[in-house]
């Protein structure tokens, strides 16, 4: 079933990083948490991660979280596993711009929320922490789906910020659109190939574009 967001995240109570990565990581009853990371741990109507655990993992970073769960992979997410581990990662973890869930990017909240937004960004340092070699590796891929609300570019500038600090080194996969957005996981062969991606001049030309209008 297609996950429909009840109202505005604004109108739900809102769990924060923290606390939640702190339940995650104790034992479920619904998943193994030695293999899957999954925060909250619960389905709500946020999502912040959900991936596997390994000693070399690739952080996909898409729009919007819709109805994937541990062992409930959604297509986007079964993509995004298969080219992680075709180009040598052993895991991966999912990742999104905005927290809020919905399957049709249409309905998505219009404005954003700040503290969603602020407790999605601390869960992005600790996936990034969980880097051992000094250079997480991320992988864009949320498509042109990045037009549908005029926050989410700033979203990414936010993350890219974060990224910097912990030298994370930005990838994309298959061809970009004509205006540079990184393609979508879905229609992407499992063995196609990570090539850098400069994100920050991506997004300041995007940025720019949007000023402009």
């Amino acid at each position: 079933m297609p996950h429909i967001p009840q109202g505005t995240t604004d109108t739900v109570a809102l769990e924060l990083f923290e606390p939640a990565l702190d339940a995650a990581l104790r034992p479920s009853p619904d998943y193994d948490v030695s293999r899957w990371l999954y925060v909250p741990n619960t389905y709500s109507e946020y999502r912040y991660i959900l991936g596997t655990r390994g000693q070399k993992s690739l952080i996909c970073v898409g729009i919007n979280p819709s109805t994937a769960a541990p062992d409930a992979l959604d297509p986007t997410l079964q993509s995004a596993q298969r080219i992680a581990l075709s180009n040598g990662y052993d895991s991966f973890l999912m990742f999104n711009v905005y927290a809020q869930r919905a399957t049709n990017p249409d309905d998505m909240e219009l404005t954003y929320n700040a503290q969603l937004h602020q407790e999605n960004l601390k869960a992005f340092d600790y996936a990034l922490s969980l880097d051992r070699g000094g250079a997480p590796a991320i992988w864009a891929a949320w498509g042109t789906i990045i037009e549908k609300r005029p926050y989410l570019p700033q979203c990414v500038q936010d993350m890219i910020q974060v990224g910097s600090a912990r030298n994370a080194v930005w990838y994309s996969a298959g061809k970009r659109s004509k205006k540079g957005h990184p393609h979508h996981p879905l229609y992407l062969r499992r063995d196609s190939a990570l090539e850098p991606f400069d994100a920050q001049s991506y997004i300041t030309q995007l940025l720019s574009d949007q000023d402009a209008i």
